[in-house]
């Protein structure tokens, strides 16, 4: 992650400002690529009754993770700081660890997504607030990440 070189035409905020802002977003962009990457690996591996409707689901899912992604990642730079969503960087960041490479049931999926979901949605929450704190426009982006989490969460979970 690194800071667009002077000032021009970027957004009115202090360098300190702009440099949180960009860990921020840095944080929630290796997450969201991350689920992304989980969501595609459980797709290919899941087994069970459910598999058709959750394999199709997980494709929706994968296709919002990767859009809430760019969104971040584009207020990032916006705001003058070049994200990182490389493997690297990603593998770095993960707290919880690769998927095994194997068949995964139906309802296994679906607790290792609601799981994995709210963790990210509850670190996003603490991010929005303190985003609150420095620019309300970067805020708003997180807002709608927070919002798209939360409704997968709840759709996630009224599957347990």
């Amino acid at each position: 992650m690194t800071t667009t070189p002077g000032s021009a035409h970027l957004p009115a905020l202090g360098t300190h400002e702009r440099e949180e802002i960009g860990r921020q977003f840095q944080a929630t962009l290796v997450e969201l690529v991350d689920l992304s990457l989980v969501g595609k690996q459980l797709h290919w591996t899941v087994v069970g009754p459910l598999f058709r409707p959750l394999h199709l689901y997980l494709d929706e899912l994968v296709a919002s993770w990767r859009e809430l992604s760019d969104a971040v990642a584009e207020r990032s730079v916006a705001v003058g700081v070049f994200p990182d969503g490389q493997a690297s960087a990603v593998s770095a960041a993960d707290e919880d660890g690769p998927i095994e490479a194997a068949a995964t049931t139906d309802h296994a999926v679906v607790a290792e997504l609601v799981r994995r979901v709210a963790e990210v949605s509850e670190r996003t929450r603490t991010r929005m607030d303190r985003l609150g704190e420095l620019d309300l426009a970067s805020q708003d982006v997180l807002i709608e990440v927070l919002r798209a989490l939360e409704e997968q969460l709840w759709m996630l979970r009224s599957q347990l």
